[in-house]
């Protein structure tokens, strides 16, 4: 059964359905879900179903229709830390153990609702997250509330106008500074690094609290990366070598900021969380 109807304005060149439909629907606001919905035979254009190759020109009828076969019923009771919100977005705070998104119940998204105010606004919808954060990382993750919001947040992460900063842990002897300009899944990627501060360590040598920038946006990129140049991140256990991976912890990587120009307002906006307290044990004058 039809759900959704999105009615396509006339385009400058034609784009595959994959890179133009993201965020046209509610709850489907990242390329992986979309390609999810289309896959599951849920997507049709023009009243026929929908491949991720199917090119939108313009004037086309993009239909969502509903999945059946979707889970309803519990809501997942969790408190989150709200740090920014208005009416088209807001940004809390991802604590670690627990995923943005997915088939799990427990997730970031499912417990949304319970934490961020309904949206005043005509497309007011379902609040979702519009990037991700790795399951172990804390820090601060960027909310949609509205139609419009979800996919003008998707565009700015898409022009990479949205400034990210993590802060890490980094293991052993490093450059002060540098960037790292290394492929990731056969895609580019790019990192840069800055150390804030080290301390010698009996265990590991030096530890060094880092300051990261990813220029884009790979799926565990700056882990990749830090373990890529010799220096892996605290705690973890995927990319961490052996021997020197710290257990019962967590991993020592944090989203710190995002800055970015507000889509509506056109402010700028800077939403941080500070460092958690596992990183003040370590570096104790920070």
């Amino acid at each position: 059964m039809p759900i959704q109807n999105h009615i396509v304005p006339k385009q400058r060149k034609t784009i595959r359905l994959q890179e133009y439909a993201i965020g046209i629907f509610t709850g489907i606001v990242t390329k992986s879900a979309l390609k999810k919905a289309i896959k599951k035979h849920l997507v049709f254009v023009d009243g026929k179903l929908a491949s991720t190759a199917t090119p939108i020109k313009g004037s086309e009828t993009i239909t969502l229709h509903e999945d059946t076969k979707a889970k309803t019923g519990r809501v997942f009771q969790k408190k989150l830390e709200v740090l920014f919100e208005d009416e088209y977005l807001a940004a809390i705070h991802k604590p670690a153990g627990l995923l943005v998104s997915g088939n799990s119940f427990k997730t970031v998204g499912n417990a949304l609702e319970q934490n961020i105010a309904h949206s005043l606004m005509t497309d007011a919808t379902k609040p979702r997250p519009v990037h991700r954060l790795d399951y172990p990382t804390t820090g601060v993750l960027l909310v949609g509330k509205t139609r419009s919001g979800i996919l003008e947040l998707n565009r700015l992460f898409e022009k990479k106008e949205i400034d990210k900063t993590y802060y890490a842990v980094a293991i052993g002897e490093m450059k002060k500074e540098g960037f790292i300009n290394v492929p990731i899944d056969g895609k580019e990627a790019l990192s840069h690094f800055k150390i804030i501060k080290s301390v010698l360590s009996d265990r590991f040598g030096l530890l060094n609290l880092v300051k990261l920038s990813p220029k884009t946006g790979r799926r565990h990129q700056l882990r990749k990366h830090m373990a890529h140049i010799g220096n892996p991140i605290l705690g973890d256990a995927d990319y961490g070598k052996a021997g020197l991976i710290l257990k019962g912890k967590g991993l020592y990587l944090h989203a710190f900021s995002v800055e970015f120009t507000h889509p509506f307002s056109k402010e700028n906006v800077k939403i941080k969380k500070e460092l958690p307290i596992k990183f003040k044990k370590i570096f104790n004058t920070i």
